[in-house]
């Protein structure tokens, strides 16, 4: 009987302190949501940074005077010290570059393209060939040699809309990116057109990263817009058409650029870090707002909130603004080579590059033991629209210190209208929504204070 009125007590007692911290975290939560939708600086950040510096193609003067206003604003954001982390990008430019087809009879009409990051154009000279259309890659396989040798293959893949979670149709249009270049140039095609990966319905074209596979062949590659994508895929039914490509992009070696980091160190374990980021650059069309200066002042926020709340973490929290994410990655692989080379212990990292709109859940990349104490929280997420913490998701930059065992975090926005905007032109401040930006930044601070107090 003793042991059962103990047994009672214990319990009772373990769920008042249970009730009681709930509560407690509930309130500074409030707080921290108080503090970044009533005074919050990142919608004016990213005002600054899109409408003052607009794209920043890493490797180019933009994104040099990206760096220069990062470490401006980490500072600002009252970071107890502000570094640059050296790393070495390429420099690709895309200048001067044209398509133009015969989409009805022998007249050209110049559609909208861009080339895709990475690759080589036709050098300034004039590519005139006739377009072979296949639907997808394995259409492509059953060619003959003689249907594929010296023309250009327009990849008519279309981004699947049944799929709900918009990045699971990403990853499956992407590889014609990726792939369908290479596979097009191993059997001597002149260039690769491919429709644009993405969701929208005007005819926008969306550029992004593609590379050749060592010893194949540098032939250009480029994407229109999916109206363009269906009118030529109509006329490609009714005859044979011909296009006209001028490009001039190239790579042109590479260029010292910088990681900017801004940290708050630690009260009790300063040698402890908790990583939160978003990548600095963007490609050279649009402004880069929500692809990913959403991210970059979502992490300032995480800063400032921390700062302005005068709570004093345990651990050092640290924001990262990553440099190359779009074309090469050297700014996360260079902060992990820091980081192991320091031996600097990373108990958190967190990342936000999907976007500036309504976060709908958490993406948790780390044994399930953690994954379960995260989820034991989704109680104080639920009031602000966060419910999903279910996929297993990290992040570009933050994926290289996986290889240390850090366990690793992405902000899952609404991922709806994304890829309407992803790469674009239309990837501008005007896009974003202050509110929305600003829930983003909330739901990383919330999580960077309840891992610091219970990891």
């Amino acid at each position: 009987m003793k042991y059962i009125l103990r047994l009672f007590v214990t319990i009772t007692l373990f769920c008042s302190t249970t009730s009681f911290a709930r509560l407690e975290d509930s309130v500074w939560l409030r707080k921290m949501s108080d503090e970044i939708l009533l005074r919050g600086g990142c919608y004016e950040d990213l005002r600054v940074l899109t409408k003052t510096i607009g794209h920043r193609l890493s490797g180019s003067p933009a994104a040099d005077k990206a760096v220069a206003w990062g470490r401006s604003a980490l500072t600002a954001a009252g970071a107890d010290s502000v570094w640059l982390q050296p790393v070495d990008v390429p420099v690709w430019v895309r200048g001067m570059e044209w398509l133009k087809i015969q989409l009805e009879g022998p007249k050209y009409t110049k559609i909208p393209m861009l080339s895709l990051g990475n690759t080589e154009g036709t050098g300034g000279t004039i590519l005139e060939e006739a377009i072979v259309c296949v639907p997808d890659l394995e259409a492509f396989e059953q060619l003959p040699e003689e249907a594929v040798n010296g023309r250009i293959i327009f990849f008519n893949y279309k981004f699947r809309q049944d799929l709900l979670n918009t990045f699971e149709g990403y990853s499956d249009a992407v590889k014609y990116r990726w792939v369908a270049v290479n596979k097009a140039a191993q059997r001597k095609a002149k260039a690769v057109i491919i429709r644009s990966v993405g969701t929208s319905t005007n005819d926008e074209p969306h550029t992004g990263s593609s590379r050749y596979n060592e010893g194949t062949p540098h032939i250009p590659a480029l994407a229109i817009g999916n109206l363009s994508a269906d009118r030529l895929a109509e006329a490609c039914m009714r005859k044979t058409v011909r296009a006209q490509l001028m490009s001039n992009c190239k790579l042109h070696g590479t260029k010292r650029s910088y990681n900017v980091i801004g940290e708050i160190r630690g009260a009790v374990h300063p040698g402890e870090i908790i990583l939160v980021g978003g990548h600095l650059d963007s490609w050279d069309i649009g402004e880069g707002a929500h692809d990913d200066g959403a991210g970059c002042v979502q992490a300032i926020e995480v800063i400032r909130t921390i700062k302005s709340l005068a709570i004093k973490p345990q651990r050092s929290i640290r924001a990262v603004l990553f440099m190359n994410e779009e074309n090469g990655v050297k700014g996360g692989n260079a902060y992990a080579d820091s980081a192991k080379a320091h031996d600097e212990k990373h108990i958190f990292a967190m990342e936000s590059d999907a976007g500036g709109f309504s976060p709908r859940g958490i993406g948790l990349d780390m044994p399930d033991s953690l994954k379960n104490k995260i989820r034991s929280w989704r109680p104080l997420f639920l009031p602000y629209g966060i419910y999903d913490f279910e996929q297993e998701e990290g992040g570009v930059d933050i994926g290289p210190l996986k290889k240390l065992g850090v366990p690793l975090s992405g902000l899952l926005p609404d991922s709806q209208r994304y890829f309407d905007l992803h790469h674009s032109a239309n990837d501008v401040f005007e896009a974003v929504s202050h509110r929305e930006l600003k829930l983003g930044a909330w739901a990383m601070s919330a999580l960077v204070y309840l891992t610091d107090k219970y990891f």
